[in-house]
């Protein structure tokens, strides 16, 4: 009994005297690098979606992968003050709270309906992609995985919107990736459940069109990102959001408040073109 709790201790001696392993970043004296490429040289170089894809994914992007990625981080941005997550963080914003204790509010308010819908869209396409290496057609396994949903009375995620009829959105997303030719078998397999979901809106009662959340998680899934990745570039787009609604709720309004979305009315800059040369 003695001999095996000593060899237990010299086991878990080993365990925690090897060393770990790490390739995201090595960082010695007057050097930074990610990757293995110099921070400093990346710095005026890659556009923050550039240097977020290679620090994810490991490589550096193409440019049409780059400007699609980038396109993706602005889509999610912010969407006004009623998500739950925007709710968090300006009920502890207007505590008085730290701004990072605002923010960090706001991140916890993300789950499966709010944040989490792009990882749950990626696994429900992949379902139908397996139903095509097992023979089917596109067509097929887009009724299959539809039909499912329908038989439980489930929207599909990835697609309707409690606001817009249309996500504004998503069309646009849809547009770029097919003229950055990025296009692959889960936008193609999503755009067929939506032409499968518009013939049975009779058994939901309204159109549900491919949202914001489904066009990231079918085009997320064509560049190669895993599932939790997919939920984590919504992460990284909407903490500027986060930021800015707690740092306003900070600096615009009485502490302390109670905070009802219903009440607020938009003061801010009205329609803008962006300049000329912007594409």
């Amino acid at each position: 009994m003695a001999k095996t709790v000593l060899n237990d201790r010299r086991a878990h001696a080993r365990t925690d005297g090897e060393r770990w392993q790490t390739s995201l970043t090595e960082i010695a004296p007057n050097t930074i690098m990610i990757r293995g490429y110099a921070v400093d040289e990346m710095m005026g170089r890659l556009g923050f979606a550039e240097a977020v894809y290679l620090l994810l994914m490991g490589e550096l992007p193409t440019p049409a992968i780059g400007r699609m990625l980038n396109a993706v981080l602005v889509s999610s941005l912010d969407h006004g003050v009623t998500p739950p997550s925007t709710l968090a963080a300006r009920n502890v914003a207007t505590s008085g709270a730290p701004l990072k204790d605002c923010v960090a509010a706001g991140i916890l308010g993300f789950g499966p309906h709010h944040g989490g819908d792009i990882e749950s869209c990626m696994r429900f396409l992949d379902g139908g992609l397996s139903q095509m290496r097992a023979g089917r057609t596109m067509a097929q396994a887009a009724e299959a995985i539809i039909g499912e949903c329908v038989s439980q009375n489930e929207v599909p995620p990835g697609f309707g919107h409690r606001l817009h009829t249309k996500d504004p959105r998503a069309a646009r997303l849809f547009q770029m990736v097919l003229e950055l030719e990025l296009e692959g078998e889960h936008v193609r397999l999503i755009r067929a459940c939506e032409r499968v979901l518009d013939a049975n809106k009779e058994h939901f009662g309204r159109s549900l069109p491919v949202n914001v959340d489904g066009a990231i998680a079918a085009i997320s899934a064509d560049l190669g990102f895993a599932y939790e990745l997919g939920n984590a570039i919504f992460l990284i787009s909407r903490l500027p959001g986060l930021i800015a609604h707690a740092h306003e709720e900070r600096t615009r309004q009485a502490p302390m408040r109670q905070i009802d979305p219903k009440d607020h009315d938009y003061d801010g800059a009205r329609h803008r073109r962006l300049p000329e040369g912007r594409k």
